[in-house]
């Protein structure tokens, strides 16, 4: 096949630097289409978004022609920048991420779950939601490394 073809979905957790709860209801929805953008400009496909005020998910395709770091570190650069832009100066988000492979057929039970986020919340911190999937995806972790 002379051609290079491949749709990749990726579901991207990371919160705030030490989880503090700078993200607000004032620039979520500014928020969501700023990583929109930055992720289109890469060619990558945004099927759901969501931010809390101390972490966010993003489902989305990954490009072919960049690595999982790679699109991250674009996010959290790009995103990090415009905040502070919007005069919340003391904004970063965390050294790592968790990213997670969905299948195709499990796109859209992925969407619903990004699209309940304010009620998951409600029910279960960051922290231990991110446990959750490390142990659903039978992840090795070790907690002193990953919070900050």
């Amino acid at each position: 096949m002379p051609q290079s073809l491949s749709k990749v979905y990726i579901h991207c957790v990371f919160s705030t630097k030490n989880g503090v709860p700078l993200i607000t209801d004032a620039i979520r929805k500014d928020l969501h289409a700023y990583v929109i953008g930055t992720l289109s400009n890469i060619g990558s496909y945004v099927n759901e978004i969501y931010s809390n005020a101390d972490h966010i998910h993003i489902l989305c395709t990954l490009p072919r022609t960049i690595t999982i770091s790679e699109l991250i570190s674009k996010i959290k650069t790009s995103s990090t920048k415009w905040i502070k832009k919007q005069g919340i100066t003391n904004f970063s988000w965390q050294g790592g991420y968790g990213a997670f492979s969905v299948r195709s057929s499990k796109v859209r039970v992925v969407e619903r779950y990004i699209q309940n986020q304010p009620k998951h919340q409600k029910k279960i911190s960051f922290k231990d939601e991110l446990r959750k999937f490390f142990y659903e995806y039978n992840i090795d972790f070790d907690e002193r490394y990953l919070w900050d």
